[in-house]
């Protein structure tokens, strides 16, 4: 392996925390060894684009400084590669590396904890979520990252969202005002009083279309997004299966119950919620955009496989 380490970072996540984070982490690499390199570029395609390069160079890992967002745009360039992905969370979510058992908001930790991790070559393959657009016949549809799920597949390491959830990070998405978490809080306000029932069409693995009448359709490759609600709260990262919590027809009163309880994953009991573990799903339902990682992928209906060990990751 090489002594090259390429960081990846995002200088606007966590309200300016990935450019502070940057250079102790940076100063942590180095004090063991590793020749570093920082990637920035002009905005998200581009930034990937070099990342995409300095993989393709050799470069001994890619270490994302961010949050979840900056996560699944390192997971687009190193995904299948066999270079390794160190993440340093500083974020607002940083749930990816919360299941990975990663320290949050230390860049000092995460630093020294990756350097250890290639120099003892202390890696683990974990499985990721790959994402397709779909047409109404099921053929995969081509569009861009901006404009919904590439042709070749998204992956992600959370959960990919649809349903109320989304239509939440649709509303905050639009929003100016407030910044940061509370506008998000607003925007539930705000879905909560358009509440209705959505008719989903999924299928499982080769199983047989179900049509149901449901809140939301969340697909586990991790236990937790939104920094911390654990809707898919048994998920594994190295099953080669999601977990896929569906929240039935809820009225705004039952969904006030079931909501607090997704922090705990005690959720998963509510009659109104209901667990399948599957490999593959297919997804419908009209005017839902989803989510992975937080990131939009574009409307429903998307395709999303499970693949076992896809992106190898510098752990304790």
């Amino acid at each position: 392996m090489t002594d090259e380490i390429t960081l990846f970072v995002n200088p606007t996540a966590g309200r300016g925390r990935g450019a502070r984070a940057a250079q102790p982490a940076a100063s942590a690499l180095r004090a063991a060894g590793f020749s570093v390199r920082t990637v920035l570029g002009e905005n998200a395609v581009d930034a990937l684009t070099r990342a995409r390069a300095a993989v393709e160079g050799g470069t001994g890992a890619l270490v994302a400084v961010g949050g979840d967002g900056m996560a699944n745009l390192a997971l687009q360039a190193v995904a299948g590669t066999g270079t390794p992905l160190g993440l340093v969370a500083v974020g607002t979510g940083n749930d990816f590396a919360r299941d990975l058992g990663i320290p949050v908001r230390d860049p000092v930790a995460a630093g020294r904890m990756i350097a250890e991790a290639l120099k003892e070559d202390r890696l683990r393959d974990v499985d990721l979520g790959r994402v397709h657009g779909m047409r109404e016949d099921g053929s995969r549809a081509d569009g861009s990252r901006d404009g919904g799920a590439r042709a070749d597949g998204t992956w992600f390491g959370t959960v990919l969202a649809s349903g109320f959830d989304s239509r939440v990070n649709d509303r905050g998405n639009r929003m100016r005002w407030p910044v940061g978490r509370f506008r998000y809080d607003l925007a539930i306000v705000a879905e909560l009083a358009a509440l209705r029932p959505l008719p989903f069409r999924i299928r499982l693995d080769d199983g047989e279309v179900r049509e149901i009448e449901a809140t939301l359709v969340a697909v586990g490759n991790g236990s937790s997004y939104g920094g911390g609600m654990r809707i898919c709260a048994g998920a594994d990262l190295q099953d080669g299966l999601f977990d896929i919590t569906v929240v039935g027809d809820c009225d705004r009163r039952t969904l006030l119950t079931v909501f607090p309880k997704v922090y705990r994953g005690t959720h998963l009991a509510h009659p109104k919620v209901t667990v399948h573990r599957a490999a593959r799903i297919e997804i419908q339902a009209p005017d839902v955009t989803g989510y992975a990682d937080g990131e939009p992928l574009g409307p429903l209906p998307l395709t999303a496989e499970c693949v076992r060990g896809a992106v190898r990751v510098a752990l304790f």
